[in-house]
């Protein structure tokens, strides 16, 4: 890996970002089809066949063995399955009561948790420049989405979807611990294979729960989201593809220097929103965006 240029992380993570936000848009619509629930299943469930073909795929393309997970890979991958469909639906949930942008912004204060669940549960000590790029970032998140004034409709601005929000980030830097967790148990030499393993396992273990769920408890969903399959592949291929790139960075570096790095996908969140939500940008969001960006710089050039 001592081989491999400095910068790839960089380049996996900037990825992992742009298809996110593809993805987190594409979920946004099928809530008006098939809920909230049903959105944040076909992520996953449409998902895991992309997870074995690129499992294939880049076996044979590398030529390296499959790493056989153990005990503790296995653990890992379970905390952050779990947690990442968890987050998930609570990211999902705000965006029914805010913006996308503004919700995309409150899950975004996930990387100052990060940095603290790598200290206490992997051993990951950010550097003083990581540590102040995370904060000046995380404060431009924060600019971006504290509620001000009315809403549209002239009602006061409710404090839930922000809560919401901010439980859904906790649980993306709990998700993002548990899959760095997995990369660093399975040690294999090949970090592709590694990011692909850890990949397959997480998916494997939320399909395996979603689908006993549905079974036991709502069929009639189940169906739903089979027969809302097309709009269904495209978000699951892309949260695939996703997160094969995140789970690449993360074999790569400390967990809290891909998350920080990931706040990209808050301003690539607001051209979303304007394109395709028509979604406007006050003056605070453009300030909180330049925040980001200085604290995105300040990391990369560190």
């Amino acid at each position: 890996m001592s081989l491999l240029p400095s910068w790839l992380w960089v380049v996996f993570t900037l990825t992992a970002s742009t298809a996110q936000t593809a993805r987190n848009a594409m979920q946004r619509d099928l809530t008006q089809t098939i809920g909230t629930q049903g959105a944040t299943y076909v992520r996953f469930l449409f998902g895991f066949p992309f997870a074995v073909l690129f499992l294939l795929i880049l076996r044979l393309a590398t030529g390296a063995a499959f790493p056989v997970p153990g005990v503790a890979a296995a653990l890992w991958a379970f905390a952050g399955a779990t947690t990442q469909i968890a987050a998930t639906a609570l990211m999902l949930m705000a965006m029914r009561e805010r913006s996308f942008l503004a919700t995309i912004a409150f899950t975004k204060t996930e990387p100052v948790l990060v940095a603290l669940f790598s200290i206490v549960f992997l051993g990951e000590t950010p550097t003083v420049i990581v540590a102040i790029a995370i904060l000046l970032a995380t404060a431009g998140v924060l600019l971006m989405s504290w509620p001000r004034g009315l809403e549209p409709d002239g009602g006061k601005r409710s404090w839930r979807p922000a809560l919401i929000g901010l439980a859904s980030g906790a649980c993306f830097a709990l998700s993002a611990t548990g899959f760095r967790g997995c990369v660093l148990a399975l040690a294999s030499p090949s970090f592709i294979m590694t990011a692909s393993m850890t990949l397959f396992l997480g998916l494997l273990i939320q399909c395996a729960l979603i689908i006993g769920w549905l079974l036991l408890q709502d069929r009639a969903l189940l169906r739903a989201i089979a027969a809302n399959w097309r709009p269904s592949l495209r978000a699951g291929f892309m949260g695939a593809f996703a997160s094969q790139c995140w789970f690449l960075a993360f074999a790569l570096t400390d967990v809290a220097k891909v998350r920080t790095l990931g706040l990209v996908e808050v301003p690539m969140a607001h051209v979303v929103s304007r394109r395709i939500f028509n979604q406007g940008m006050s003056v605070w969001e453009i300030a909180g965006v330049a925040l980001i960006v200085l604290g995105v710089a300040t990391l990369i050039h560190g």
